[in-house]
């Protein structure tokens, strides 16, 4: 099974992603993960040793200048190396309307968080299907939980602190 995560930024939340790969892995063995990840967080994903590439998007630089962005030609090579996998899963694991239209852009299933689990809920409406997830919970359970409805495994207990 081949998944591409969508979790830009920030550096928190790029860890915070990392334990819900390893409990898809336990479920699936054979399961392995591309990454689309802000540039400067790129070297985070490839501490799990289910990540295969890691996909780097300027989103924060590119802003800046968008025309540059898009004159210079970077804007569509990213587009194109997106787009050159299929996946069988594309999970949005940061729910933000930013997140979702580069979610919109993979090919695969696009999976993310349900409307009322989001802090940017028409994030959701770029996704084919949906999950619920406790808004109030930590950001690690969150992502872990996610991962569990998406992929179709039980979420793992943690043992007691």
């Amino acid at each position: 099974m081949r998944v591409l995560v969508i979790k830009t930024s920030s550096l928190g939340d790029v860890i915070h992603t990392l334990p819900a790969l390893t409990d898809a892995a336990q479920a699936y063995p054979e399961i392995r993960f591309d990454w689309v990840v802000e540039q400067s967080f790129a070297e985070v994903p490839s501490w799990h040793k289910h990540v295969d590439e890691v996909i780097p998007v300027a989103l924060r630089r590119w802003r800046k200048n968008i025309y540059r962005t898009y004159s210079s030609g970077e804007w569509q090579a990213f587009i194109n190396h997106l787009r050159a996998k299929s996946y069988d899963q594309v999970i949005d694991a940061q729910g933000l309307i930013k997140s979702a239209w580069l979610t919109r852009l993979a090919k695969g299933k696009r999976c993310g968080l349900a409307w009322n689990s989001l802090r940017e809920p028409l994030a959701s409406l770029a996704y084919q299907q949906t999950f619920a997830v406790n808004k109030n919970q930590h950001a690690i359970v969150r992502v872990r939980e996610l991962f569990a409805k998406a992929l179709d495994y039980a979420l793992p207990v943690l043992p007691p602190d």
